[in-house]
């Protein structure tokens, strides 16, 4: 009789002892294994960029939050198991070597420097350094007609002053704080012309506020290859390459261009081809 409550009191330990090793596996599927199927996956994007990657009051927009939902749906997530973090440049590797995020949509231009500490996929889209000035303006149509003139540069951009180091050295450099106080100056006059990357300008001069007031320079300044940033060595970078051209083969990427940088005009160049990475 004994030995019988001892046995019973066994089988409740070894009953519990099942019941929390069941809510362990629970906890391990909602986690984010950049496979598929999962609960959730984390995704890195700009916050702060109109047509690119914009946090409002109404959730999520930008040509990169289309691709990346694009992405994640292939990858076998709903919209709603979607976690958006946001990715600042100087942030993106560091959050792709912790973990932080499963892959980074976020304006991210491939280069060596940056190869050497995380994997791309893509490229999804070839951007230029480009300028956006006046809509009525006709002095300026080529870099050099930027000497003497009133060149807006970001804080903590390389833009502007890569234009005054080689093409136009007597460009007159204006700091502001954000691309927004940079329109909001181009639009007075304060400053001549912006320069960034073109779906960089191009998201901006979509704004409703912005429609027909500046427009794209078209020079071409250089090459900016966007990729999706995934950790080094990772899996996701073969899966999301595949993803990537469906969304071209479907036209769900043409969609995307036209709906966020038509507006402005934007010459896009063509889908590139996976890996093909202009210098």
């Amino acid at each position: 009789m004994k030995l019988r409550k001892v046995t019973a009191a066994s089988a409740v330990v070894l009953a519990l002892a099942l019941s929390a090793t069941a809510c362990g596996g629970d906890k391990k599927d909602n986690d984010s294994g950049g496979s598929g199927g999962g609960k959730k996956i984390t995704i890195g994007i700009k916050f702060d960029q109109p047509g690119i990657g914009q946090k409002t009051p109404d959730g999520y927009s930008g040509f990169d939050v289309d691709v990346a939902t694009y992405l994640a749906k292939k990858l076998g997530y709903s919209e709603d198991q979607i976690q958006w973090k946001e990715a600042k440049s100087q942030d993106r590797e560091t959050m792709l070597q912790r973990g932080d995020v499963d892959f980074i949509a976020a304006s991210y231009s491939i280069n060596p420097k940056r190869e050497k500490l995380v994997d791309f996929a893509g490229p999804y889209l070839l951007a230029h350094q480009d300028v956006l000035v006046r809509a009525d303006d006709t002095s300026i149509k080529s870099p050099a007609d930027l000497n003497s003139k009133k060149l807006c540069s970001v804080t903590g951009s390389t833009s502007a002053q890569n234009v005054k180091d080689s093409l136009a050295p007597k460009a007159q450099l204006q700091v502001y704080p954000t691309y927004s106080a940079c329109l909001t100056g181009l639009q007075s006059g304060a400053i001549d012309a912006l320069t960034t990357d073109d779906s960089i300008l191009a998201g901006y001069a979509a704004q409703s506020q912005f429609k027909g007031k500046f427009k794209l320079g078209g020079f071409k300044m250089s090459n900016e290859n966007y990729g999706i940033g995934v950790k080094k060595g990772s899996d996701l970078k073969a899966k999301i390459n595949t993803a990537l051209e469906a969304m071209v083969s479907d036209n769900s990427w043409q969609q995307a261009v036209d709906k966020y940088f038509g507006p402005a005009n934007y010459k896009n160049e063509p889908a590139p081809e996976i890996g093909d990475i202009k210098s």
